[in-house]
């Protein structure tokens, strides 16, 4: 059992509370520990790693209230979801003296001329980095006059994120940047510190744990259990028929001569090793041993998964994967791992077994024992279960409703997907506030609820699996304890992959603590990381303090009187090693240095995610965001250009609404010399098409279309391409970028084949037979099923989905 130490009795200390201009009075408590950190970040780009529930918002609260009443500017907090955005603007709007309509939010329900309007007048900016994102490429906003920008849950600031593209432009923009990141889990590696550190321009990092000791006195005690679960008999005996599937696979694998015949089990890393050397395999040419070890590999992912989920989540959960299992065998993109599973005679044993099983998983009475005892014990309190699963969540769900004195609600994602639809973000911030309010007191929630959420009255977090990552298992966990002792519990089945995870979890876990404790002992080490320490004796409880320890001889952020050096030029503190040079990004150094007139690039909306935009706009080009009908990239009146990664295009292949030669169609009619670009090195490799196949599309594509092929490595090799393409039109030829052309509008005939067709396990040809013999589309859903098995290559399976899909009940 793990526990925290319990804080201190508030009623034999007397509260101080912070005084400052912009901070309501008696309502922060004074803290030493933050304060300090407060002064740190004040100081130069800082982040700060705090446990969770110990104020990491009040640390930016206080930088931002500083820096607001010395400097004239807008600060901008950054949050990676709506919900967190909210909360963080209502907790400035409850603290800060500001008028509330100078407090204001950036989500993409606004529209972004209400953006506009809305920065201008802003002190404060509450944002996911999305949006500003969006708005900086669009050059609807600018970032010269932000005086500071805090980055909560910062461990997200590496590869692609929003949050390193946000960063970059603000130390290039900005006349004094001042930047504090902050997260409770930084990772275990001295890499992923040093990757987020590098990508924020933070030269300093400062570190508390639970073990400091002017933090002990604010740390809660909260319990952990590792409750141990025997898996039935009766379930074990399910995964026996898939086990059968998954040795005879293996021995398949081993008689190709790709793994050595003595394994007789693979983990799901050296899986995904061997698949990746598999596909590479493949670029010299088509090899049969080769294509049916990648399909093996495949089953033997899928045959390991549900085993999992199995022993882990339950009969009820398996019977959702293995419905989605056959939807996937049986519809026309289906693989052929999925079809010869729901084929062989042992995964069909294991199908028939589970609808005649009679036994739930242990696992969801312990939760419903666990949380209604909570909850009758302390009908005030509030309850997170975490679930890996979204089908888990469901099930745990329903499993509660109806119990005394619990009011549970599910809790997920945004994407939508076979049979489960998502949550938009209006709908999670109304269900958290209701959560808040008590009118839902148990929440069932997936990843989507681990980072950030600050309800306080809840005394339990439950695990219904363990998490094999640091970061995630700290998050969780964090989500009590926050302002009082609270509990966790976390479910393992004995015997599985829980009790893998669980390992895995700790040692991560005791690893990255380490880590931290390191980064603690050694923050002190450079001068410019030294932290400011605020007397404890004499201290008056005022922010105005910072100032006076700034005028007392310690280096001070540019816009503040007596700065010395400048935070990019200073070293990194506590990271060892770590070079005090800024490292250049290496995607510009593709793209070109020229003088002359900058050039401009219509880019699609769409593209914003994929890196190409952000690299052609931090080289100095003008990116146009616009919908574009045709093309993504639009270079010049008569060059346009389509991008695919190589995923996209395979899959434009096999998927018919995705139709690229329409697309490519479009572009060829609307634009005197159109470009393909195909970004990615498995074109031949990451789907199991036949070479042959894939080279007959791009011939296709070049004889018939007239388009010319161009491949490229990645996003920063894409921009440099496109660039080059732009400095050819706009600067040799003198030509500009215009937009011009609609795609093709569908004709009657194949507006009416598209609705037809639209019916799963209908394609073009079976719908055009259908119109032929009945006429209409009206006559085709008014056909009964006789009618309907009439039509040549209708059998009854398809026609009884159409009379399915036309006659029932509309339900959400």
């Amino acid at each position: 059992m793990e526990t925290r130490l319990p804080q201190q009795d508030s009623d034999k200390q007397t509260t101080d509370f912070i005084t400052h201009p912009l901070i309501k009075p008696d309502a922060i408590e004074q803290r030493l520990y933050q304060l300090n950190l407060a002064a740190a970040a004040l100081k130069q780009s800082t982040l700060v790693v705090l446990p969770t529930g110990l104020g990491k918002t009040i640390v930016a609260l206080f930088v931002i209230a500083n820096r607001l009443h010395r400097m004239s500017g807008k600060v901008i907090i950054l949050s990676p979801t709506k919900p967190l955005v909210e909360q963080h603007a209502s907790f400035l709007k409850k603290f800060m003296t500001l008028p509330p309509d100078e407090i204001v939010v950036f989500t993409g329900s606004i529209p972004p001329a209400k953006r506009i309007a809305l920065w201008k007048d802003a002190r404060v900016v509450v944002s996911t980095p999305q949006v500003i994102e969006n708005d900086l490429l669009s050059h609807r906003i600018d970032l010269s006059d932000v005086i500071h920008i805090t980055f909560d849950e910062a461990h997200r600031s590496v590869g692609n994120y929003a949050y390193v593209y946000i960063a970059e432009k603000y130390q290039s923009q900005a006349k004094d940047p001042l930047i504090l990141g902050i997260t409770a889990s930084p990772g275990a590696s001295s890499e992923k510190i040093e990757e987020v550190c590098r990508n924020l321009s933070t030269s300093n990092v400062q570190v508390r744990t639970d073990d400091d000791p002017d933090v002990k006195p604010y740390v809660h005690y909260r319990d952990l259990e590792w409750r141990h679960i025997t898996v039935p008999v009766e379930i074990k005996g399910l995964k026996d028929s898939m086990q059968r599937v998954l040795d005879n696979r293996v021995e398949q694998l081993a008689k190709l001569d790709f793994i050595d015949p003595n394994r007789k089990y693979l983990n799901k890393r050296e899986l995904l090793d061997l698949q990746s050397r598999l596909q590479s395999g493949l670029r010299s040419g088509p090899d049969q041993r080769v294509f049916n070890a990648i399909s093996l590999v495949a089953e033997i992912l899928k045959v390991s998964h549900a085993i999992e989920i199995t022993e882990t989540q339950g009969p009820e959960a398996l019977a959702k994967y293995f419905e989605r299992l056959e939807h996937e065998a049986g519809s026309k993109s289906g693989s052929k791992a999925s079809r010869r599973l729901v084929e062989d005679v042992h995964m069909r044993q294991a199908m028939y077994a589970l609808k005649e099983m009679d036994v739930t998983h242990p696992k969801l009475e312990i939760v419903k024992d666990i949380v209604s005892g909570q909850l009758r014990n302390n009908p005030d309190s509030r309850v997170i279960i975490f679930t890996n699963y979204r089908d888990m969540s469901e099930l745990v769900t329903q499993n509660l409703e109806g119990v005394d004195n619990v009011r549970p609600v599910r809790f997920v994602g945004q994407a939508s997907k076979y049979k489960d639809t998502g949550l938009t973000q209006k709908q999670q911030v109304e269900i958290l506030d209701k959560f808040r309010s008590g009118e839902y007191n148990a929440l069932v929630a997936t990843s989507v609820a681990e980072e950030g959420l600050d309800i306080p009255a809840t005394d339990l977090v439950l695990f219904y699996e363990p998490v094999p990552s640091e970061i995630r298992s700290i998050q969780r966990k964090g989500r009590t304890g926050r302002s009082h002792a609270g509990k966790v519990v976390v479910l393992v089945a004995k015997g599985t992959k829980d009790e893998a995870y669980y390992w895995s979890s700790r040692r991560k876990e005791k690893t990255m603590n380490s880590k931290m404790r390191q980064l603690g002992d050694t923050r002190n080490a450079q001068p410019l990381g030294e932290t400011p320490s605020i007397p404890s004796t004499g201290m008056q409880g005022t922010l105005q303090q910072l100032g006076t320890l700034q005028q007392s001889g310690l280096p001070e952020q540019s816009g503040i009187p007596g700065q010395s050096g400048t935070p990019e030029k200073q070293g990194m503190t506590g990271i060892p090693g770590t070079s005090e040079q800024p490292v250049e990004n290496a995607r510009q150094k593709q793209l070109l240095d020229y003088s002359g007139e900058k050039l401009q690039i219509y880019v699609d909306r769409r593209e914003i995610r994929s890196g190409v935009a952000r690299a052609l706009e931090s080289a100095g080009t003008d990116v146009i965001l616009a919908t574009l009908e045709v093309g993504d990239y639009i270079v010049s009146d008569r060059v346009a250009i389509e991008r695919k990664t190589d995923m996209d295009f395979l899959d434009s292949i096999i998927d018919k609404d995705r139709n690229i030669f329409g697309q490519l169609s479009d572009l060829a009619r609307t634009y005197d010399r159109p470009v393909l670009i195909i970004e990615g090195d498995n074109l031949y490799t990451a789907r199991q098409i036949h070479p042959n196949a894939i080279r007959g599309v791009l011939a296709s594509i070049a004889t018939g279309f007239g388009i010319p092929i161009i491949s490229t490595r990645d996003a920063g090799d894409t921009a440099a391409m496109i660039q080059v393409i732009a400095k050819r039109e706009q600067v040799d030829e003198k030509r500009t970028p215009s937009l011009h052309g609609r795609k093709t509008a569908m004709t009657l005939s194949e507006q009416q084949e598209y609705i037809v067709s639209s019916i799963s396990n209908i394609g073009p040809v079976a719908a055009r037979k259908l119109l032929q013999h009945f006429g209409s589309v009206e006559s085709v859903m008014r056909a009964g099923l006789d009618e309907l098995m009439e039509v040549e290559s209708i059998g009854p399976k398809t026609a009884q989905r159409i009379r399915e899909v036309v006659s029932s009940e509309y339900k959400r």
